[in-house]
């Protein structure tokens, strides 16, 4: 199981502080939204795990198959409930390759995270027990 913990009683305003393992990093919202826009919004951390985790699954797929990948990079928006996508595969693969490692780019834990149906289960902690369960 991967543990985060996020606190927004250690910053200021709607900052929230992160932590999984001995990681640390802010989650803010821009100052137009009432917050000082000291680091990513929560939108954009997801956006960013995706690329991430997308640009990581698709080097460890390569460097399996000892295809001469050089380099990936991962392009992500998100509008009306849809996640864009665009990856720059820097490298001389034949277009059977490439075309493999954009089918292994929705194999990414991330991605399927985001595309398989997930149950979050809420727990309120220190006050009589109360449970939501959202899908």
């Amino acid at each position: 199981m991967k543990i985060v913990t996020a606190d927004a009683h250690l910053v200021s305003g709607y900052q929230v502080e992160a932590r999984a393992k001995e990681h640390r990093w802010t989650s803010d919202v821009p100052a137009a939204e009432g917050g000082t826009d000291l680091g990513p919004t929560p939108e954009e951390m997801l956006l960013g795990a995706l690329g991430a985790c997308t640009a990581m699954t698709l080097r460890m797929y390569a460097k399996r198959k000892d295809w001469p990948l050089e380099d990936v990079r991962v392009d992500l928006s998100y509008a009306q409930d849809q996640i864009e996508r665009r990856v720059a595969l820097v490298s001389p693969l034949d277009a059977d390759q490439s075309t493999r490692l954009l089918e292994i780019a929705n194999k990414c834990p991330v991605h399927r995270i985001l595309t398989k149906p997930a149950t979050v289960v809420t727990t309120l902690v220190g006050s009589p027990e109360v449970n939501t369960e959202s899908k």
